[in-house]
């Protein structure tokens, strides 16, 4: 089966102003043996069908294939997050998977997400809904380390209602290819919303990340933060779009992307972007792109500490930055501690 044949989807194309950069040939003309659901080893889960309209078509691609989608409802507070652990065994297969997150009034709630797999030439779709009741709080973070020859596609679409509070936190430690689709239409006052990434590449990954923010109410903030750590051949797409409409009236919009390249062969395509329609507002972007810091490597060298240790030291203070973000202490450590071979 090819994505590409599917009767009726509309797919991307890297001609696209918002796929500009982002090849994705390969991974729909490659004929897969076979599809699969991934299901969720939580019982008594509601299935609905997805009949939501989505701004970004990669909905799309997992709805074509199975248009179910599972919910889960938090209406009470949980001392400890939800984990949810995927593992993808099986070689030449498609798997989908869509799941609604919805945390009811005055509730807070964390979750964990983590996508690894120990097979070949597989390609993982997914959908996110997430939806947050009035001064609701959740507080998600996501593990996506899918290896060479394997692909993934993670879409998550986000409703906030008024005085909610959404912060995510991403992080990409595979060699595959992999795109992050982010969209969240602010149609409540008071909304805050955080996204945090560390995407940390190696040999010849690729991931893009592709951000839409739209405020249209009055006092909400955005806060879109991403680093990257580049090595070898490894490619990234940052590309963050922030609108700020009429209606939105004291509100704050906030992009910020660090890169460090350590190779000459890795490769940062970074597009921040911000349309302002008010004058009543804050907003913020920017972009950076170097290498580690020479000065403070050879101040560590004089102080004792070796040439790889010094690398690790400034490199691990680059990375952390995200981490130190997560308010969850559980979650924190658990991303701290987080084995590769613990899973596969």
């Amino acid at each position: 089966m090819q994505i590409n044949e599917i009767k009726g989807l509309n797919l991307p194309n890297k001609k696209d102003e918002e796929f500009l950069k982002i090849n994705f040939d390969s991974l729909f003309s490659y004929d897969f043996a076979k599809t699969e659901t991934y299901e969720f080893d939580i019982v008594g889960l509601e299935t609905i069908i997805d009949k939501e309209k989505y701004e970004s078509i990669l909905f799309d691609i997992t709805r074509s294939l199975d248009n179910q989608q599972k919910v889960i409802t938090i209406n009470k507070n949980i001392a400890e997050p939800i984990f949810l652990i995927h593992k993808l065994k099986e070689n030449e297969t498609v798997y989908t998977n869509s799941l609604k997150i919805k945390v009811a009034k005055n509730i807070k709630a964390t979750i964990v997400e983590v996508f690894i797999n120990s097979c070949k030439n597989s390609f993982y779709t997914v959908n996110r809904k997430i939806e947050l009741e009035e001064n609701a709080s959740l507080e998600y973070a996501k593990i996506q380390d899918i290896d060479a020859s394997n692909s993934m596609i993670f879409t998550t679409a986000i409703n906030q209602e008024n005085s909610s509070n959404l912060e995510i936190s991403n992080f990409e430690y595979g060699n595959g290819f992999v795109v992050n689709s982010f969209e969240n239409i602010i149609n409540a006052q008071n909304v805050n919303y955080e996204l945090n990434a560390l995407v940390k590449l190696f040999d010849d990954a690729t991931t893009s990340n592709l951000i839409k923010t739209i405020h249209n109410e009055k006092s909400s903030i955005s806060n879109i933060n991403y680093k990257h750590s580049l090595k070898d051949s490894s490619k990234a797409v940052f590309k963050a779009k922030s609108i700020v409409n009429e209606t939105a009236l004291y509100s704050k919009a906030f992009q910020h992307c660090n890169t460090i390249l350590l190779s000459d062969d890795a490769t940062i395509i970074a597009q921040p972007h911000l349309e302002i329609y008010i004058d009543e507002l804050e907003a913020s972007h920017g972009t950076t792109t170097g290498t580690l810091n020479k000065e403070q490597l050879l101040y560590l060298q004089s102080r004792g500490i070796s040439k790889n240790e010094s690398y690790e030291m400034l490199l691990s203070a680059f990375e952390n930055k995200i981490v130190d973000n997560i308010k969850d202490e559980l979650i924190k450590e658990f991303i701290k501690n987080y084995k590769r071979d613990k899973y596969v």
